[in-house]
């Protein structure tokens, strides 16, 4: 009895389930979207009225560094035993990421019912050595790729693992029409393929959600929200305090490029920028 006539309606059901499945999708990759669209107006707001303030205190940073550097090797020069503070690492710019793009479906086999037997065991395994043979490889990668396939084809065959020889048909890219032969099974391979793609898309989709949500940058939006909802204005805040980090380094790059090369100021000097610079970056100083 003929296999498609069947699971006519079983297929029908298989593909009500993968449109349902592809709107979910759809909806879940339009959620991501949504939250990625206010968190990037969000991340260019902040860097549009912190971004030159942490660029001017990256600048002075530097020159400090710099300066700090000439006065630990004058002090040794001096034979004063003096280490060099470490160097000041640029303030990063926040970026967030991006969904990559979903490849597409595979391609729906031929429409209707089609009666065709499945092809023999002899015709899979040319059909292999055509796709998969080495002399048909563009470069050596390519060629010991395609070797290794056909040592899988020819074990394969030489056992007459029909199953298995499919399956590196299928995964070489050959149509499901032409393995399993009656239009009903090509169908499902290509249903089930289609699901595959979909769940595995749906998992990327998840992921990137997930890790958007616990970005720093998601964090920090949500609480200046909530903030900014109660009358309060943290940018400004953040603002003010950087202006204060300035002026404190401006202060200190100052002395730095006046202080002498001896005893006691400027030893203490380094002292206070190596502990600052340990502090800053986590670490012990010592």
């Amino acid at each position: 009895m003929n296999n498609s006539a069947l699971s006519r309606h079983g297929l029908d059901r298989r593909r009500a389930q993968l449109r349902e499945l592809q709107r979910y999708l759809q909806a879940q990759e339009q959620e991501f979207f949504e939250l990625h669209g206010h968190l990037r107006a969000f991340v260019d707001r902040y860097v549009a009225t912190l971004g030159s303030s942490y660029l001017e205190l990256d600048a002075l940073e530097s020159q400090l560094h710099t300066a700090t550097q000439y006065l630990a090797e004058a002090l040794r020069r001096n034979g004063i035993s003096a280490r060099t503070p470490r160097a000041p690492q640029a303030t990063a710019l926040p970026t967030i990421p991006f969904l990559p793009t979903a490849p597409p479906l595979p391609a729906e086999p031929a429409a209707g019912v089609i009666d065709l037997p499945p092809p023999s065991l002899k015709t899979l395994y040319r059909r292999a050595a055509m796709r998969l043979h080495p002399d048909f490889a563009d470069n050596e990668n390519e060629r010991q790729r395609r070797e290794q396939a056909m040592m899988l084809v020819n074990e394969a065959y030489a056992s007459e693992n029909r199953t298995r020889l499919e399956a590196l048909l299928l995964a070489a890219g050959e149509d499901p029409l032409k393995v399993t032969g009656g239009n009903a099974d090509a169908l499902h391979e290509w249903l089930s393929r289609c699901e595959n793609s979909v769940q595995g898309r749906l998992r990327v989709v998840q992921a990137h959600r997930v890790a958007l949500e616990a970005h720093p940058m998601h964090q920090l939006w949500l609480a200046i929200s909530r903030a900014e909802k109660l009358g309060l204005d943290p940018f400004q805040v953040m603002v003010q305090r950087l202006r204060s980090q300035i002026a404190e380094r401006r202060q200190e790059l100052y002395i730095g490029q006046r202080l002498q090369p001896e005893p006691g100021l400027a030893e203490d000097f380094l002292r206070r920028r190596i502990e600052r610079m340990g502090a800053s970056l986590g670490v012990d100083s010592a």
